[in-house]
């Protein structure tokens, strides 16, 4: 059983390293539409907020951009999403491994 978890973890960070060659352009952050009238919903405008280098930013985002900037957003999510996972597989591994180091 150990033995084959191993090998589907490896499987799995394969398939985790060929998907993140393949995400393109990504940026952090969240994209908002904000208000220069809040009250009255007038001048609406969209900006993204994100931290960097421990920085939190905030970017004035013109429209005809925020197709392209949703797009690496979520870009960016999935590489943390996929990042996290092989981390945690990662760990799984080494575990197995010791495991079966100490069996006789």
């Amino acid at each position: 059983m150990t033995n084959e978890r191993l090998e589907t973890i490896q499987k799995r960070i394969v398939d985790i390293k060929q998907e993140l060659l393949n995400i393109g352009e990504m940026r952090p952050g969240s994209l908002t539409r904000q208000y220069k009238d809040p009250k009255s919903r007038a001048g609406p405008y969209y900006q993204l907020s994100y931290t960097h280098q421990m920085k939190s930013r905030t970017d004035y985002v013109p429209r005809g951009a925020i197709p392209e900037l949703r797009m690496q957003i979520r870009n960016y999510r999935r590489f943390k999403s996929l990042t996290t996972e092989w981390v945690a597989l990662g760990i799984e591994h080494s575990r197995l491994k010791m495991k079966l180091a100490r069996k006789p």
